[in-house]
């Protein structure tokens, strides 16, 4: 085997995030970019010689060629099968899966999650471990470390892999198989869930579904798992092509973003019972009923009070854990179980350890990401199918399951602002700011409400002990009404300040409030204390969910 030894200079950007190292696609293709990026990864791995690494992405522009320049520097270092999704589609929870699977040494998945794509878009990269999740930070510093140092590449002379074409090839004493990207995925899913009760409701008449894959990774699984495998009508998916641009449109399974969704179930006249988008790599989910929005907080929070009605999850469940800015509704659904709730920072990778450790069993974050302990990475499709299990198992309406479990349990009013793509020199001063007035917030009243503490959340892991600093402002008061800044790390262009507002109600006639009006005093707060306006000049969000 001929290897060529190529010198580079390092790059001092290459810091991963909280979900790998996203640019823009054209800083992806300067020269040796990803190929540092790449090297980093290998150089930071031990036993990779003769081992197995998954490899797909989400089929944004840019992601063939990265598959060709990674199997070739994968046979340089030394790999000895690389697993490979058809057309270079992997979703990101169908990679997990696969790595689990094949027991391999991890996988290297192409992603920009819910950023746009495209020549103009984003682009990104992210290794997880041979647990199937996210690289720990221990990880991604090292990987840091190591692209800083970098000043040459390994790679194997060109030996395109017809990857469209399902089959093993051969690559300089590689091994590399270009498996069907949706097959192990669903046998995974039938595990889980009744599919035949599923199938009875998509088939019934007296119910219809819409699942908007925005152009982007999950549309082959849904095709596959809910029109082929479970009868729904041809025309379930909609924008189920996956498309390097996404269709010019933003993957991203919002109320802002999935607005051809939201406009079919919001229609005066719709006759549509369930609605449900993923994202660009098929982790996020938003679900809807028929004039109704259900936020990732409820989502998580109904899913673990019904979990004992879906076949996967009859024995019950070992715990929860919700990131720090998610709403506290989960947190009810736990005490009432005599079970834990686990409170982490943002990221799916801090969910692992309590996978593994088998104190958890479902996890979630606000930014509509639902998932469980079937693999370590949230999964969108896994959260609808859980919902069309439930649905079938109560014969009743999304709305009505939700405003249910709010009788039951009290309803969270909670809503995330987006300040998207500020200054970061910006957004640096009006974090300090607030930080510089934290000490002095407790006992504070706004009107009527009063600050019980405030700080900036830290997190000790139970399972290894680990700390994690500076997560996210919290301005906590005494009723139980929370605001939080965060700053985004999932952005390519500047900073998205994200803020957060919480508010409890367990009176059931207050159950019927308009989101916003519900939080307009925190709100307020928020423009008091933190002076967003005049750091960043921006007079409102840009995107509200």
């Amino acid at each position: 085997m001929t290897i060529q030894i190529i010198k580079t200079t390092p790059f001092d950007d290459q810091k991963p995030g909280t979900s790998g190292l996203r640019k823009s696609v054209k800083h992806f293709k300067k020269p040796d970019y990803l190929q540092t990026f790449v090297q980093a990864i290998f150089n930071t791995l031990d036993t990779i010689q003769g081992s197995t690494l998954i490899l797909g992405g989400d089929g944004r522009y840019f992601n063939r060629e990265a598959i060709q320049i990674i199997l070739r520097m994968a046979a340089a270092a030394g790999f000895g099968r690389v697993i490979v999704g058809q057309g270079g589609i992997l979703s990101t929870p169908a990679a997990s899966n696969l790595i689990r699977q094949y027991q391999a040494l991890g996988g290297i998945i192409l992603s920009a999650s819910h950023n746009a794509g495209g020549p103009e878009g984003d682009f990104g990269i992210k290794f997880n471990g041979a647990n199937g999740g996210p690289a720990p930070e221990s990880m991604t510093e090292a990987m840091f470390a190591a692209a800083k140092q970098i000043h040459e590449y390994h790679i194997v002379p060109l030996n395109p892999i017809p990857v469209d074409k399902l089959g093993t090839y051969q690559l300089s004493g590689m091994q590399v198989e270009v498996v069907d990207s949706v097959s192990a995925y669903l046998a995974l899913m039938e595990t889980l869930f009744d599919f035949d009760k599923i199938a009875a409701l998509l088939t019934s008449d007296h119910f219809k579904m819409r699942f908007d894959a925005m152009h982007a990774v999950t549309g082959p699984y849904g095709h596959r798992i809910l029109e082929e495998r479970l009868g729904a009508p041809v025309d379930t998916v909609i924008q189920g092509e996956p498309l390097a641009d996404f269709g010019g449109g933003h993957p991203d399974p919002n109320q802002t973003h999935a607005h051809e969704l939201m406009a079919m179930l919001y229609a005066r006249n719709s006759d549509i019972d369930f609605g449900a988008a993923s994202d660009g790599d098929g982790d996020r989910n938003m679900i809807l009923g028929k004039r109704f929005f259900v936020t990732p907080s409820d989502s998580l929070a109904i899913l673990a009070a019904n979990a004992r009605l879906i076949p996967g999850y009859k024995e019950g469940i070992a715990g929860i854990a919700r990131s720090m800015p998610t709403s506290q509704a989960p947190d009810r659904v736990a005490a009432k179980l005599g079970i834990p709730c686990f409170e982490t920072p943002t990221g799916w990778k801090f969910f692992g350890n309590l996978l593994d450790a088998g104190k958890i069993t479902l996890c979630g974050e606000e930014s509509f990401g639902t998932g469980s302990d079937h693999v370590r990475e949230k999964d969108g499709l896994w959260a609808v199918l859980f919902w069309l299990n439930l649905l079938a198992e109560k014969q009743d309406s999304v709305e009505n399951i939700v405003r249910k479990h709010w009788a039951e349990y009290g309803r969270n009013y909670y809503s995330r602002h987006d300040y998207e793509a500020i200054d970061m020199q910006d957004a640096n001063a009006l974090v300090d700011a607030l930080q510089a007035q934290l000490s002095g917030l407790a006992g504070k009243s706004f009107g009527a409400l009063s600050v019980r503490a405030a700080d900036n959340f830290t997190y000790t892991d139970p399972v290894d002990g680990s700390v994690s600093k500076n997560q996210g402002i919290r301005i906590l008061f005494t009723d139980g009404s929370r605001i939080i800044f965060r700053l985004s790390g999932t952005g390519t262009q500047g900073a998205t300040l994200r803020v957060y507002l919480e508010k409890y109600e367990a009176d059931v006639s207050k159950h019927d409030q308009d989101v916003q009006d519900a939080l307009a005093d925190l709100l307020a707060i928020v423009q008091t204390v933190a002076r967003i306006e005049h750091f960043t000049g921006r007079e409102a969000a840009d995107v509200v969910t």
